[in-house]
């Protein structure tokens, strides 16, 4: 008897397994097909004004689920609001870094977009040799904001109806993973380089759209009715906030300096930390990591400051960045605790978060990015001595990024 309870333990074990062995290739045609549904949902919610191709790229992260990265609306906006005939200059970050080099410098593009109503305006101002007044430029800047808030809002009911409606396509995903649509894509430094190409004045805004593959088979299971699987969906559409912080201001100060070449023993981040202050929110730092530097005239012969090396060749490089990402994992971890108290602006509810883009480094099998938070009472909480290290550290959320 004992024996056949045995067996029977290891063939629901071995069954369980099996159910939860994610096909990778049916989980890529799940995903290729969502894309579709989702894009396509947009432009209907959109209407006709939405003319240009809209892209969304997804991925599956296990144990965490399938993210749906939008376009940033802050730069797709000005084809569907723009109310005028200006042209928007906008600098890209530079292209993707080979073997985690440190940046290559920016390249330059400009965008122009007009409507017939735009060449009627034009033809007017040329007919009075009039040029518009402050009133009407605010007048263009109020209905800039209410077209920006209704495409904002469409986004979102596209998003809460996919994962309604669809999120039931992804039969690989399993029921504690995530399906999440969001415009917090790959160009984490859009936010930046938006306001070096002097968009200061138009807000720009964060969207994340997030509902629990189990709610969904609730949905599906006629176990919960719709309004109630759109309420648990949880949704972020939170403004960039420009006033000044100088507790954040002096955060970015902090880690610019640990994560420098001449400090850091891992890796290192020449200074390109910022942060954005989301309003209602909390507050979420950029952060890009680099492991070495590429010498000008040969193909794959590297520096790597933190560690002293010169003319390092590729496997020798890459060897070295294995062995420092667990270091740089726990020092980031604790650093993002030890700093992070103080910062006084948040509010309790509010949640500090370190987005980090990863070194490159191919075929290493380390994560391509890190996300660390933790709510900002826990951090009160350690500061005031309420709670232990251990325990605050175990309470700081961290998602790592498909290794590479």
């Amino acid at each position: 008897m004992k024996k056949m309870l045995i067996v029977w333990v290891m063939l629901v074990s071995t069954l369980a397994f099996a159910q939860n062995k994610v096909d990778d290739e049916r989980m890529q045609r799940d995903i290729e097909v969502a894309e579709n549904i989702l894009s396509t949902l947009i432009k209907q919610q959109m209407g006709k004004r939405n003319f240009f191709p809209y892209e969304v790229e997804g991925s599956y992260l296990p144990g965490y689920g399938v993210t749906f990265r939008l376009p940033n609306s802050e730069f797709l906006g000005n084809f569907v609001w723009v109310t005028g005939s200006d042209n928007y200059a906008v600098d890209f970050p530079p292209e993707p870094m080979i073997a985690g080099d440190a940046p290559r410098p920016m390249k330059s593009y400009s965008y122009s977009y007009s409507t017939n109503e735009d060449r009627a305006r034009q033809d007017m101002k040329r007919s009075s040799g009039k040029a518009r007044t402050k009133v009407a430029g605010r007048a263009e800047t109020a209905n800039s904001d209410s077209s920006r808030n209704a495409f904002n809002e469409n986004i979102i009911a596209a998003a809460k109806n996919f994962i309604a409606d669809y999120g039931d396509l992804l039969t690989q995903l399993q029921p504690n993973e995530k399906i999440i649509v969001t415009n917090r894509g790959e160009n984490r430094n859009f936010a930046m380089v938006w306001k070096m190409a002097g968009n200061n004045e138009r807000r720009q805004t964060v969207i994340s759209v997030e509902g629990s593959k189990a709610d969904v088979n609730q949905f599906r299971q006629g176990k919960l009715t719709r309004d109630q699987l759109m309420s648990k969906i949880h949704v972020v559409n939170s403004e960039v906030s420009d006033e000044l912080q100088p507790d954040l201001e002096l955060l970015s100060s902090i880690f610019n300096r640990l994560y420098s070449r001449d400090l850091s023993k891992t890796f290192f981040s020449d200074e390109n930390i910022y942060y954005e202050k989301l309003k209602d929110y909390g507050a979420v730092y950029h952060m890009q990591v680099f492991a070495s530097n590429q010498i000008d005239g040969f193909e794959a012969i590297y520096t790597m400051p933190t560690l002293h090396l010169d003319e390092v060749d590729q496997e020798t490089r890459d060897k070295k960045v294995k062995e420092l990402y667990p270091v740089f994992e726990k020092n980031i971890k604790e650093d993002f605790l030890e700093y992070g108290r103080t910062v006084k602006s948040l509010k309790d509810n509010e949640t500090l978060t370190f987005d980090i883009t990863m070194t490159r480094c191919r075929g290493c099998d380390i994560p391509s990015s890190l996300e660390l938070s933790v709510p900002n009472s826990v951090l009160k909480d350690y500061s005031s001595g309420k709670i232990t290290k251990d325990a605050a550290l175990a309470k700081i959320n961290m998602k790592k990024g498909p290794n590479q």
